[in-house]
């Protein structure tokens, strides 16, 4: 049986975990459709396919890295928290990361992550420099800017559609120390964290907890923590000189499904106001890893949406209709009363280069809520679906479970990554769940 992070859907399906480029090469002879998956944490059906699904973990290896320039060169397969373990103590770090350490290199590229600093760094594709990508036909590419560069674009953000990633280059970031000075700033409704977001647009890094049950003048209301890498000179006296601490993480876990009544409005909204009334305005200097992944130090956290599993519905508006649109659409989510506690609101910056054909990232606000797996939720998105539409936006694939084919009418490159993808597989060998439903 698959799934995604969400847990659902659930599939029976043939799993193969190729070691080698030649192996990888093999399965696509001997398969007519499959997808490549990486560490399964896209929360969907982005990386399921009954028929072959390919598990990239064994494929690993670090190839290269410049100590000078900070170029590394890896295999698709390496998880993010290993090339952290190895490369944070000698002080460098990835220039984007998602809200998890807990994904492949290959996953990223083919979901062209962002993070808490897209607003400055855009996403992580376009710190990509070259990958190697093995084609329908059995042939290996490589793709980038200058070489093979329409298949580059398509295959940055492209969900695993041109081919199987096998190998990434991209710059690391150097860093002085693992640690992040942290400022806190409240925020009473939507338009105050909109406002403290552009008034701190000069911050590397900003993310806001949003309360998207609260509604008339706390409508909006919010946490919003900026971040810095801090700097060895700015170490705290009980770290002493040590800029690379040990790395000691949660054993917390969720140890079982929990009911499905465990969640409702009534839970959400009382954990939603102690958070807000708890937050605390002020500056800190917290780990990395609770700054860029707080969730991770709960194991099995989708657990406490209990067995159906959730849903995470990730939108973008363009930056005009932000602020109306935000409004509305948790003005919606709040009468619902299915709530998310799991709100998390970001600022997009303008892309400094060419994105993904199917990069999700525009300039605006983004907005990632939880739901669980139920009818009312599927109900409620279908409003949401129209809402963000109506509003310019789009859907994050990443994320995405449920959504029709309407959806992608705001991604405007899509014509251009249906003729690259037809040209180089025009039997569609390359598919997924998701493709299929939203008619990639």
């Amino acid at each position: 049986m698959l799934e995604g992070w969400g847990r659902y859907p659930k599939i029976a399906g043939r799993t193969i975990c190729p070691a080698t480029p030649h192996a990888v090469r093999a399965a696509i002879g001997q398969h007519t459709s499959l997808i490549a998956r990486g560490n399964g944490r896209a929360y969907g059906d982005a990386a399921l396919n009954p028929c072959c699904t390919l598990d990239m973990r064994r494929q690993d290896r670090l190839i290269d890295f410049d100590p000078e320039s900070g170029l590394l060169v890896c295999e698709a397969g390496l998880l993010l928290t290993d090339l952290i373990d190895i490369y944070l103590p000698r002080g460098w770090f990835v220039p984007v990361t998602p809200g998890t350490r807990f994904v492949t290199i290959g996953g990223m590229v083919a979901a062209d992550v962002h993070g808490k600093n897209h607003h400055v760094h855009g996403s992580f594709g376009q710190h990509v420099l070259w990958l190697d990508l093995a084609l329908a036909d059995g042939s290996i590419r490589r793709c980038s800017q200058d070489e093979n560069a329409d298949l580059f674009h398509a295959t940055i953000g492209g969900m695993g559609l041109t081919g199987i990633i096998l190998a990434v280059a991209f710059h690391l970031r150097p860093v002085e120390t693992d640690l992040v000075h942290q400022t806190l700033l409240k925020a009473g409704d939507l338009d105050e964290v909109m406002d403290l977001f552009e008034a701190h647009a000069g911050a590397t890094y900003s993310v806001a907890w949003i309360d998207c049950l609260a509604t008339g003048r706390n409508l909006g209301r919010s946490l919003l923590m900026t971040g810095e890498h801090l700097r060895a000179e700015d170490l705290p006296a009980s770290r002493g000189k040590r800029a690379f601490g040990d790395r000691k993480r949660s054993r917390l876990s969720v140890p079982m499904d929990l009911p499905g009544f465990a969640l409702n409005r009534f839970s959400v909204s009382a954990f939603n106001a102690l958070y807000h009334a708890r937050g605390r305005a002020g500056e800190s200097i917290v780990g990395l890893e609770p700054y860029f992944y707080p969730l991770d130090a709960i194991g099995n956290w989708p657990r406490i949406y209990g067995r159906s599993g959730f849903l995470q519905y990730q939108f973008v508006l363009p930056l005009e209709s932000s602020r109306q649109g935000m409004r509305t659409i948790l003005n919606r989510i709040a009468a619902s009363g299915h709530g998310s506690f799991l709100a998390v609101l970001k600022l997009f910056g303008a892309a400094p280069i060419r994105p993904g054909s199917l990069s999700f990232p525009l300039e605006g606000y983004t907005l990632a809520l939880d739901f669980p797996a139920s009818v009312a939720s599927f109900n409620l998105f279908l409003e949401l679906d129209a809402m963000v539409l109506d509003f310019g936006g789009r859907l994050y694939l990443a994320k995405d479970a449920r959504a029709g084919s309407a959806m992608m009418r705001h991604y405007p490159e899509l014509e251009t990554f249906r003729l690259v993808r037809g040209r180089f597989d025009p039997t569609r060998h390359f598919s997924s769940l998701q493709s299929q439903r939203l008619g990639l």
